[in-house]
């Protein structure tokens, strides 16, 4: 078996004589195209073109001799070094690193980077790549090819996104170029590149940070009162055919005045509700949620909070403001469609997990159409219940049903200061 492997890191610069010396002594060479024509290559040398590095390895790891693997960037980082180190290889990996291709477009572009979030797009990965672009305001993409600027930016129809697509950085054929991403689909780019993709609420600038990608934030837990958006809560959604019942006019409260649209919450609003359907679903970095009827949208800011991204869809106009107004408040990203399901959800992207808030089992039954992993909802009353449980069903989920109550109480006198009962409908979709 091979005796040894380098990998070598290559940004475009003149390699270093630790470089230089791995190659003078390797008896197989492993890279691309433009790495095996690089004249420090002994011409003695076996040559291996680079395409799947799990055949290389095997083919490495049956090598009698010294074994040097050439890689763009930095290999550690999203590169050839994992699965060379994949212990089923037995490989003694040794590694000359350089600058990563994510360092560099950001330096390119003059900005920091601590603070972003970093993907790999490929065919199989580019929906939860571009799901990362919607929910933070700060992302690089390492592409490849049929998983590019262009493809990103097709699949972020109706998100406006800025690009700073970094073509074959390190080579004399570099190019950036800064456009809007509705732009960025018509136009042919050059493998390898990066993309970074900015818009949004970027948090404004401090002293410096102490963790790799976003900061959490100031905001902690989920299921949280009405108090933390500083607003009164919203209606029950409207979203479909069947309307959501208790909806009653909210007085105004001293120096907080709720809107005129804006009424007492119905059971659909209960932050212990809340909190159970966020535990059910689970929402997470790279998913899609939908929140169908979004009422006060504090279960779509709390699910963005999770890092996942969001579309809040319901039919009043107000309460797409209002989701917006909340994730302000925890500082994420959502975006708001006004529209009336199920017909509205025909044109958006394809949901990981969903909560219907509103419209009953009709807008169950649609939802599980789109096979998302998750779904979950709530009733009032049993019969409600039974109808979405039936569609969900129907559809193919595994299902849950609880009935929920709390009671909220005042310390102070232990006496009673509101009360919700529902049930809650949680679908799961079986594992394939």
């Amino acid at each position: 078996m091979a005796d040894r492997v380098t990998v070598i890191g290559w940004d475009g610069s003149p390699l270093t004589a630790a470089a230089r010396s791995a190659l003078s002594a390797a008896t197989l060479v492993a890279g691309a195209a433009h790495h095996l024509a690089l004249p420090e290559v002994p011409e003695a040398a076996e040559r291996i073109r680079l395409g799947s590095v799990e055949l290389a390895a095997r083919r490495i790891a049956g090598h009698r001799g010294t074994a040097v693997v050439l890689a763009d960037g930095d290999p550690g980082f999203f590169g050839v070094v994992r699965t060379l180190r994949d212990p089923r290889h037995g490989l003694e990996v040794e590694v000359v690193p350089a600058v990563s291709s994510v360092a560099a477009a950001f330096a390119r572009a003059g900005m920091p980077w601590d603070d972003a979030r970093v993907v790999v797009a490929h065919t199989r990965t580019l929906r939860r790549a571009v799901n990362v672009c919607r929910a933070h305001p700060k992302v690089a993409v390492l592409t490849s090819p049929g998983a590019g600027p262009a493809e990103l930016a097709l699949m972020l129809d109706g998100v406006h996104r800025t690009f700073v697509i970094c073509e074959a950085l390190g080579t004399e054929r570099e190019q950036v170029t800064v456009l809007t991403s509705d732009k960025a689909a018509d136009l042919t780019w050059r493998d390898p590149n990066v993309v970074i993709a900015i818009g949004g609420a970027l948090p404004a600038p401090t002293g410096g940070g102490w963790l790799l990608g976003p900061d959490p934030g100031p905001v902690r837990g989920w299921g949280l009162t009405p108090e933390t958006y500083d607003e009164a809560p919203a209606p029950a959604p409207n979203t479909g055919p069947v309307p959501h019942p208790g909806q009653h006019p909210a007085p105004h409260t001293a120096g907080h005045p709720a809107p005129p649209s804006a009424p007492h919450p119905g059971t659909g609003e209960s932050p212990a509700l809340r909190a159970a359907q966020l535990a059910r679903l689970g929402p997470r970095v790279g998913d899609l949620v939908w929140d169908i009827g979004t009422g006060s949208g504090a279960f779509a800011a709390e699910a963005a909070h999770f890092g996942a991204a969001v579309i809040a869809v319901d039919a009043d106009p107000a309460a797409c403001a209002r989701a917006e107004a909340a994730a302000r408040r925890l500082g994420v990203q959502l975006q708001a469609v006004a529209g009336r399901a199920p017909y509205v959800l025909e044109r958006l992207p394809e949901p990981d997990v969903v909560r219907v808030g509103g419209g009953g089992a009709e807008v169950v039954a649609a939802c599980a159409d789109r096979r998302p992993e998750r779904i979950v909802t709530h009733a009032d009353t049993r019969d409600e219940a039974e109808a979405a449980c039936a569609a969900l069903a129907a559809g193919g989920y595994a299902v849950e049903c609880a009935l929920l109550q709390s009671v909220g109480l005042d310390p102070a006198g232990w006496a009673e200061r509101d009360r919700s009962l529902a049930f809650l409908i949680a679908g799961r979709r079986p594992a394939p």
